[in-house]
């Protein structure tokens, strides 16, 4: 009786530790089951993505430029000779015609008089001629002299009368010349630069190269050049609106508009030379002055934008990693306009995708992702 008793104990006991065993092993594959679902789970990597948006970011494009005066030259001297007083310095406002120096011409005035001495001595001679020819044609008709010599005495007053047109002109270019001892503004405008004194030698360019007297600036209409980006040259056009803006300015907008294009994209840079006029009444606006140029770009309501951390640059070109089912698709794109931080999209999207943000350049078509919503 004990011993069948034992014999069951044992046997409850074997049964037991089977099923402890049993159980064991069971656990032992939940969990490994467990951790090859863990470790699949963890080699999905997370994503973040948005969604493009309609419409572009901003509807004007900020550009710099440099301000130069709409008429800005130098003033020379005509004559030479030594500076006898200046009038305006830097800064000074003249009127069209006002006198500027003035220069002092004496060998310019000796060479007049010498010119007008030879005048009156080629009208004394020219005079005398005139009657030695009137003379000689009375005696030609009673026949007192000859025909040849009567034609020699009408050359020679021929001749006399053509030196006494030159002596004339010779005086009236001397006088021309002495006039330029007074210089005039050419324009209405404002005196940037004085680079003459009082004594000066003044060589007008017959001796060498001539010396800038002043340098004049037209500040009532101002210039602003700018190099619009290929991308944007459609907007650039005649007539289109512009604002500028200057730092010392803060707050305040100058209105102005497109006057002209080159019609031509430089090909180093590959933009567009571009020619704002604006207007300067109270002369705020100076030459050499660094300007922002806003330039209006035609509103593209249809447009889709998606930030530029959004795109990849590979050898097929540029694409974005879009999210469907899960599972990566790489779409190619257009690109519109470029604003710097975020892209017009003319082609390549609907506007309902998901797209990665920060796509690693390993990502791949059909791989697998786990999407987490960025903010926009």
């Amino acid at each position: 009786m004990k011993k069948a008793f034992h014999a069951l104990l044992g046997l409850a006991a074997l049964a037991a530790f089977g099923v402890t065993i049993v159980r064991g092993l069971q656990d032992r594959a939940s969990a490994e089951n467990a951790l090859v679902l863990e470790t699949r789970d963890a080699a999905i990597p997370t994503v973040s993505v948005i969604r493009p948006t309609t419409g572009a970011p901003t509807d004007e494009l900020l550009l710099p430029g440099t301000i130069e005066a709409f008429t800005d030259t130098p003033v020379y001297a005509r004559t030479d000779g030594y500076l006898k007083r200046w009038y305006v310095d830097i800064g000074t406002h003249v009127k069209a015609g006002q006198i500027l120096a003035e220069i002092e011409t004496p060998e310019i005035d000796q060479q007049l008089s010498q010119a007008r001495a030879q005048l009156g001595t080629t009208k004394a001679t020219y005079d005398l001629s005139v009657s030695t020819a009137a003379r000689w044609e009375s005696l030609l008709k009673t026949e007192s002299v000859s025909r040849q010599e009567t034609d020699e005495k009408i050359g020679d007053l021929a001749a006399k009368k053509a030196a006494v047109d030159a002596a004339s002109a010779n005086v009236k270019r001397l006088e021309k010349m002495q006039s330029f001892q007074q210089i005039y503004a050419p324009f209405e405008g404002v005196i940037t630069a004085r680079n003459t004194d009082i004594g000066a030698l003044i060589n007008a360019g017959s001796n060498g190269p001539g010396r800038e007297l002043y340098h004049m600036a037209a500040l009532g209409k101002m210039r602003v050049y700018v190099q619009v980006p290929q991308a944007n040259s459609r907007s650039a056009k005649p007539g289109a609106e512009v604002d500028l803006t200057l730092q010392e300015y803060p707050g305040r907008v100058f209105r102005a508009h497109v006057a002209r294009t080159a019609n031509a994209i430089e090909e180093a840079s590959r933009t567009l030379r571009v020619e704002v006029d604006v207007d300067n009444p109270d002369g705020a606006l100076l030459p050499g002055a660094y300007v922002s140029v806003h330039l209006k770009l035609p509103q593209a309501g249809h447009a889709l934008t998606i930030p530029f951390n959004a795109t990849l640059f590979r050898a097929e070109g540029l694409s974005v990693a879009a999210v469907r089912d899960g599972h990566v698709e790489l779409l190619p794109v257009t690109v519109g306009h470029d604003y710097g931080t975020s892209l017009e999209i003319v082609a390549g999207l609907t506007g309902s995708e998901q797209l990665i943000v920060n796509p690693p350049d390993s990502i791949a078509a059909g791989q697998q992702v786990r999407v987490t919503e960025a903010r926009q």
